[in-house]
């Protein structure tokens, strides 16, 4: 009898509306690509599926919210690259990212965009180091907040360059653009959502990209490594995630549902507009990039001396 009540569950699941928690406030880039992937996810399952925005310590009060919810699938974790750096950085993680969660879908993939203040006058990585090394008082490098991804590339940066940078978090990426726009910080590692308009506007200056491969959105605009910083393979992500313990047979059918949302539009188009790219896997290969980023994130937190909350 035991036996077939997983599969019972997952034939006959979802019976109610399902909840996908968003650990970040409304408007911003990540929660329009959760509300899309909750529209699909609802057309796909038969249900509705609602955004609970849960924002908060740099997205870990939404982390937590679902690693203690039931385990039944209908409490999931709209889950950024932030996931993974946040718990890195913390001296005392509020959640444990192995043990707290199952993973069920990476859903698309973008580099970050390293952008300078247009008063720093320069135009290549190269130019940015040697005026960078020229500056006594060394660089400010803005984020989105202590252990945000922004942060801790810009850690992985100064660890790669040796030199002297000063961090500035603040809370969100708007309030760090228009300081970056007003001249008062010089460095972003910013996502494609948050700093698009001002490159393609011109006001500030797009160096390189931090993903193995150049940007579609930027064909001209070298990678890290093409720029000389070699390792440097840094991407955002979006994901879904689900409490830890969550019947397999319900992962599954959760996955097949946001691989197919992902592959096609309006989720595939959003994705591509933000020079993402959509990704198709296993709850077992999110599982395992998570560990891999996890042990990267780690390092660079541990070298940089960020181990306290």
């Amino acid at each position: 009898m035991a036996i077939s009540v997983v599969p019972a569950q997952a034939q006959t699941y979802p019976l109610k509306p399902i909840t996908l928690i968003v650990p970040f406030a409304p408007g911003g880039g990540t929660d329009s690509i959760a509300r899309d992937v909750a529209r699909a996810l609802g057309d796909k399952l038969g249900q509705v599926v609602i955004i609970d925005n849960k924002g908060g310590a740099g997205g870990s009060i939404g982390a937590n919210a679902v690693a203690k919810a039931p385990a039944d699938g209908y409490t999931l974790l709209f889950a950024t690259s932030t996931f993974v750096t946040n718990a890195a950085a913390e001296a005392s993680p509020s959640y444990n990212i192995e043990r707290d969660f199952s993973p069920i879908a990476m859903i698309g993939r973008g580099p970050l965009l390293v952008v300078a203040s247009k008063e720093m006058g320069v135009k290549t990585i190269a130019q940015l180091r040697t005026a960078m090394a020229a500056r006594p008082d060394g660089t400010n490098f803005c984020s989105a907040g202590n252990g945000s991804i922004n942060h801790l590339s810009g850690e992985l940066f100064r660890q790669k360059t040796q030199l002297l940078m000063t961090h500035v978090p603040y809370k969100g990426s708007g309030p760090a653009t228009v300081d970056l726009l007003a001249g008062r910080i010089q460095l972003f590692f910013a996502t494609v959502p948050t700093i698009l308009p001002y490159v393609q506007d011109n006001r500030v200056e797009l160096l390189a990209v931090t993903s193995a491969k150049r940007s579609p959105l930027f064909p001209n605009t070298p990678t890290m490594a093409e720029a000389g910083i070699k390792g440097f393979d840094i991407s955002t992500w979006w994901g879904v995630m689900a409490p830890a313990k969550t019947p397999q047979a319900i992962i599954d059918k959760l996955n097949i549902a946001i691989n197919e949302a992902a592959a096609r539009d309006p989720l595939r188009s959003r994705l591509s507009n933000e020079g993402a790219d959509a990704v198709s896997g296993s709850p077992a290969d999110f599982r395992k990039a998570l560990l891999v980023e996890t042990v990267l994130w780690r390092e660079v937190a541990k070298t940089a001396g960020l181990k306290a909350n």
